[in-house]
């Protein structure tokens, strides 16, 4: 009998098997999944995002296409397309027959937004406190451990980093898509903010403190506790993030365009 060319059809109850032959088992095939690639595009939000949220460019700055072209080394189109999403994430404003610009913080607006994010992180921790695994748990007491090092060290960025993706397991613990999928473009929306938030007196500190205590109810599987603190943690940043924004609002350097200080400028330097 001519044995088969596919071992994935190979018979496996060894009827045509004769003595001294090896039986051979049938393979299952392979399941392969394509690996996902950033494209041009998603380089260029990435790092004009990075700029924005992070600060190292003001509310109203100018963004220069060719200058970032330059920068990143890619032709405009991806850098129009990036520009564009940047848009939909409320962090560029489009101007007809001008530069966009990072758009401006609108204080009234991001009371809206945090109202909304503390009432979907704290019905994502309550759900998480049920269903996340041993292994999900152990992941997050590690994220943990990585920000306080980087708070100790005073690393904010890297810090916010680890803050950013807590947030984002925590809300993946309650094993939701659609509330998983209405958070991330929540986060989006919030991200220079709460980096903005990070940056006030004293508030590193107490968010770790406030983090340390939603890991221990989450740990514990007290639901009521891990949404109650969650919908706080992220009331009060919500609380900073206006007062500091009223306070930049008054100094206008929220509100007023500062054209010596853009994407332009910042592309030139690096």
């Amino acid at each position: 009998m001519t044995a088969p060319d596919d071992m994935s059809t190979a018979t496996t109850d060894g009827a045509d098997t004769k003595p001294g032959e090896t039986r051979q088992r049938a393979r299952r095939p392979v399941p392969l999944h394509k690996v996902h690639r950033p494209s041009l595009t998603d380089i260029a939000v990435e790092q004009i995002r990075r700029m924005i949220v992070r600060g190292h460019v003001q509310p109203g700055a100018r963004i220069g296409e060719p200058e970032i072209c330059e920068a990143l080394g890619i032709s405009r189109t991806p850098v129009r397309e990036a520009i564009k999403l940047l848009a939909a994430e409320g962090l560029v404003e489009l101007r007809r027959n001008r530069n966009p610009v990072v758009s401006l913080i609108d204080a009234r607006e991001l009371a809206h937004l945090f109202e909304v994010e503390s009432g979907i992180e704290s019905l994502g921790a309550r759900l998480a406190a049920r269903r996340m695994t041993t292994a999900d748990i152990r992941r997050l007491e590690a994220l943990q451990v990585r920000m306080e090092r980087h708070r100790t060290r005073r690393e904010l960025e890297d810090y916010f980093d680890i803050n950013q993706q807590i947030h984002r397991l925590v809300v993946a613990g309650a094993k939701n898509p659609v509330l998983i999928e209405t958070h991330d473009w929540l986060l989006g929306r919030l991200e220079r903010a709460r980096f903005m938030a990070l940056s006030a007196e004293g508030r590193w500190e107490q968010s770790v403190m406030e983090h340390r205590e939603i890991l221990a109810a989450l740990k514990a599987g007290d639901a009521e506790n891990a949404g109650i603190l969650f919908a706080k943690h992220v009331e009060r940043t919500g609380a900073i993030v206006a007062q500091t924004a009223t306070t930049k609002a008054a100094r206008g350097s929220v509100v007023q365009e500062q054209p010596d200080d853009d994407l332009e400028t910042r592309s030139q330097a690096n």
